[in-house]
């Protein structure tokens, strides 16, 4: 049985100021971050983990070696270009408040209607794109570790959207639960090698010192 975790980066600049990062948009960890990083640190230290990977974008990848630090990990962090974040093309470094205004049908299917959501106008990737890059890498990753602990440390969006997708969920309902806190861990296993999921734990952050606010779920 390989055991996946699977963790939003901790919350960034922009998080807090309601702008979309993406693919290529990116901003500092807020100094709060590193605070519940280690909180997290502590929930995770109690787990033997046989691989961590990461998203090359500097806030994942951050946050991946802040855990590593945390937990005393030995190994190397290993960043992977399909656990990137969604390319949201023109919407990226934009407030939520002005993406309303400029691409409401776009950010309506984005959040909402995702079955609907069509990107070309902004020059963004689809949820079918963002499927074939990210799922058959961990399903690879679960055939070299068949019976291990892996951590995986990504965006809120693309995580939301692949992990429901992995586990069977229709494209329609892929937001039904809502989406992702920063710093929170969902957790997956399969007991076939990838061909099928079980979601273990959804969004938790009960580790962490604070209340979750708006502004940390995307």
């Amino acid at each position: 049985m390989t055991k996946f975790y699977f963790v939003r980066h901790g919350k960034t600049e922009w998080n807090l100021e309601g702008r979309y990062q993406g693919a290529k948009g990116d901003s500092p960890l807020l100094p709060q971050s590193y605070q519940e990083i280690a909180q997290l640190g502590k929930y995770l230290a109690q787990i033997k983990f046989d691989g961590i990977y990461c998203s090359p974008i500097k806030r994942a990848r951050t946050t991946a070696k802040e855990i590593a630090r945390n937990i005393q990990y030995q190994g190397q962090v290993i960043p992977v270009d399909a656990f990137r974040e969604f390319n949201l093309g023109k919407m990226e470094g934009m407030k939520f408040t002005t993406v309303a205004e400029e691409y409401p049908a776009e950010l309506d299917g984005f959040r909402h209607h995702p079955d609907k959501y069509d990107p070309t106008t902004i020059g963004g990737e689809t949820f079918q794109e963002v499927f074939a890059r990210f799922v058959p890498e961990v399903k690879k990753i679960a055939q070299e570790y068949p019976d291990g602990n892996i951590l995986i440390v990504s965006h809120g969006a693309v995580l939301c959207a692949a992990i429901r997708n992995m586990l069977g969920v229709p494209l329609a309902e892929i937001r039904a639960r809502g989406g992702l806190a920063n710093t929170s861990t969902t957790i997956l296993e399969t007991k076939d090698q990838g061909a099928s999921f079980k979601c273990l734990a959804w969004n938790k952050t009960s580790y962490l010192r604070r209340k979750i606010d708006p502004t940390d779920i995307v």
